[in-house]
């Protein structure tokens, strides 16, 4: 007898479209290293809570194309690290560029790893050597995911629909001084949860890959455990109440928004188990299969900061904060070579699933204006912005974010080096690459 169904026909779709396979390299530090994304720590890890990984997916559709989506419980990747894993990932795998997407979930309680954020940390030859030596060994490992992945395809169902998380807040609280890092009830959000559901013909759940915009920094500087906060517990519990299936999260444009409320462990277990139940609630209901051709593209662009002096950096070297004594060093030794800092390269990726869905993968912590902005103007098809994708180099600040001020658009690019605020042409410069990449994979705004 058979039973037709909605849900069946679709696994007949499903089934002739996609090959998807999985890979996972635990990444957890096996020493004492410093974490990162805290300025206020002055010593290395006590131990671990929670392991870490890097995982992977690649999707193939029926024509051969391929695309790897990697999620990392990690900071964030940095130009030199990011490279160094695409041209490995080529040379062996055959993989171009644009097909790969590296996304970090940006939590505060993982490992420093080198060539990101240097100028939040004080430290000793040795614990450097420790951060070297990591993130030498974790080139290797999140390459080895790719290919265990690439290596594991299989038929597969892709399906694709949406969810909503509850706990991010704007942060950029507003008061009569300024901008500082609070709440601020008015400010703009996105509280969608994106859901890739993966599974084999016969409806077996084999991965999930979902995003949330919000940093994770659930847990603050005073604590030294790793761990993967909110976004480690919400892929922990999943692959808890699925045994053999692998979740996989992507951050979104969190640059300006937190978990709320914050603090304790309980507070990422909390926030994880709610971000978990919402995932599988999506991933057991109705979705929309993923059908179409594979496109991806990318583009390198520049992001400007604004006008600086000389001067400037020689009357910050004399300032009380040793953060800034150490930007102004290195930025004094860029003019002295002739070559002050006047931009940096910015990566810009899209990921086209046919006529169904599109991932915009954006460099660095962007804040939730630029996921907002792309998804008006690029409506009538599902799309999906990332952040931290790629280089994490510093914050993006939007135009409004810049003009308000506040650490986002100052504050921040002195622990990331850079010699201060972007230029109010960012926006611009970001959107203009987004069109580009959006045109190259068929999608116009």
């Amino acid at each position: 007898m058979r039973i037709v169904l909605g849900f069946a026909a679709c696994l007949t779709v499903f089934a002739v479209e996609w090959k998807a396979g999985i890979g996972r390299v635990e990444i957890t530090p096996e020493k004492p290293i410093f974490l990162s994304g805290y300025a206020a720590r002055k010593k290395p890890s006590e131990g671990v809570k929670q392991k870490i990984w890097a995982k992977a997916v690649a999707f193939q559709d029926k024509s051969g194309n391929r695309v790897v989506f990697v999620g990392t419980d990690l900071i964030g990747f940095s130009r030199s690290l990011s490279d160094r894993i695409g041209a490995e990932t080529e040379k062996k795998f055959g993989l171009r560029r644009a097909n790969l997407l590296l996304n970090s979930s940006h939590t505060h309680s993982g490992p420093a790893v080198r060539d990101n954020l240097d100028t939040m940390f004080d430290l000793t030859p040795e614990q450097r050597q420790v951060i070297v030596d990591y993130t030498n060994a974790l080139s290797g490992k999140v390459v080895e995911a790719i290919g265990a992945a690439l290596n594991a395809m299989e038929p597969a169902e892709v399906s694709i629909a949406h969810g909503t998380g509850t706990f991010a807040i704007n942060r950029r609280q507003m008061n009569p001084k300024g901008v500082s890092i609070g709440h601020n009830p008015k400010g703009p959000v996105d509280h969608d949860v994106p859901v890739f559901r993966i599974a084999s013909p016969d409806g077996r759940l084999r991965a999930v890959v979902f995003g949330y915009a919000c940093h994770n920094t659930t847990l603050g500087g005073d604590l030294f455990l790793i761990n993967g906060d909110y976004a480690g517990y919400a892929q922990q519990y999943i692959e808890q109440d699925n045994p053999g299936a692998t979740a996989v999260f992507l951050l979104l444009c969190g640059g300006d928004q937190n978990p709320s409320p914050r603090g304790k462990y309980e507070h990422a277990e909390m926030h994880g188990r709610s971000l978990a139940s919402e995932v599988m609630r999506v991933s057991k209901g109705p979705m929309k299969p993923v059908t179409g051709k594979l496109r991806a593209a990318w583009q390198t662009t520049e992001l400007v900061f604004a006008p600086h002096t000389r001067a400037q950096f020689e009357a910050e070297l004399k300032d009380s904060s040793w953060y800034k004594q150490r930007r102004a060093e290195a930025m004094l030794r860029a003019y002295d070579a002739r070559r002050p800092v006047t931009a940096i390269a910015y990566p810009v990726q899209a990921v086209r699933f046919g006529n169904t869905v599109t991932v915009v993968a954006l460099g660095g912590e962007v804040v939730v204006d630029y996921d907002l902005r792309i998804k008006k103007e690029f409506a009538g098809e599902d799309t999906i912005v990332a952040g931290y994708s790629n280089d994490v180099m510093g914050y993006v600040a939007s135009k409004r974010v810049l003009l308000e001020g506040g650490y986002e658009a100052v504050d921040s690019h002195i622990y990331y080096g850079n010699p201060g605020p972007f230029t109010e042409e960012v926006e611009e410069t970001v959107l203009s690459a987004v069109k580009r990449v959006m045109k190259k994979v068929g999608r116009t705004n």
